[in-house]
């Protein structure tokens, strides 16, 4: 059994080593060589899709980078993900989607009509796109997406 003197020692120096490791981890965290970031590809349109999907509130559904409402699919790899199940036509689907008069239901969910402008679904998929980039060490591979795509999609794809 350890003395006053010596579990105040042990744990003194057990928080000091504690400090000394969670600062050396953040400083090598923010150092420059461990940026997972694609930061230095950001255009306009990647922040004009930003801007899209937060002015439309899609993390109230959606989740980005495990962030947001589980309500509907995961979409920080969904271009990826939607180009291996479509032969390469994962944007077209993205952008019909969005581009839809009518709201899309899949699985009893339903998803709003946004009836977006082609250049603003351009700018959500420039963002999608621009987000599937940034090395996520594997996260977002392994969630699946639902098969079933949009009419306007599957008109797209098919001619």
């Amino acid at each position: 059994m350890l003395s006053k003197k010596q579990a105040r020692a042990f744990f003194l120096g057990g928080t000091l080593v504690t400090f000394l490791v969670f600062i050396g981890l953040t400083v090598y965290s923010l150092s420059e060589g461990q940026d997972q970031t694609n930061k230095e590809t950001l255009t306009a349109e990647v922040v004009r899709g930003k801007e899209i999907w937060e002015s439309n509130n899609c993390m109230g559904c959606h989740t980005l980078l495990g962030e947001g409402a589980y309500y509907a699919p995961e979409l920080t790899k969904v271009i990826d993900r939607l180009n291996q199940k479509y032969d390469g036509n994962g944007e077209e689907v993205i952008k019909s989607i969005l581009m839809s008069p009518t709201p899309w239901q899949l699985n009893g969910r339903k998803m709003v009509a946004y009836s977006m402008s082609e250049n603003e679904a351009n700018d959500v998929v420039s963002f999608f796109k621009w987000i599937g980039k940034i090395d996520l060490n594997g996260f977002g591979e392994i969630v699946g997406v639902d098969r079933k795509i949009s009419p306007l999609a599957k008109d797209k794809i098919n001619n």
